[in-house]
């Protein structure tokens, strides 16, 4: 069994992301592991590191992958690194169905 990049909180759940900007196109590229070992969801995206552009797109784009607002989306570590670490609002179960699908 893979181990999840996420886990469940009292309003939904916290998700390890590893970060790829100014990639050639968005997409998922599955689970990883930091350098720590810990699994992450890898995620490229086409825009660029400057002014929050790539933090904004992965909330877009996340948001529309698990089907939430994007406002239900916070990144609460990582804001300036590669690695991000975020809190989803919802129902946990239902959001852990959506991650498990799509990897």
């Amino acid at each position: 069994m893979t181990a999840k990049p996420y886990s469940a909180t009292t309003n939904g759940i916290r998700l390890a992301v590893r970060l790829t900007p100014r990639a050639s196109r968005d997409g998922l590229d599955g689970i990883g592991l930091d350098a720590d070992g810990r699994p992450v969801l890898r995620i490229r995206l086409a825009a660029p590191p400057v002014e929050g552009a790539a933090n904004q797109a992965l909330i877009d784009f996340l948001a529309g992958m698990l089907a939430v607002r994007k406002k239900d989306i916070v990144i609460r570590s990582g804001e300036t690194g590669r690695l991000k670490i975020l809190e989803v609002d919802g129902k946990p179960d239902a959001l852990a169905a959506r991650i498990d699908a799509l990897v």
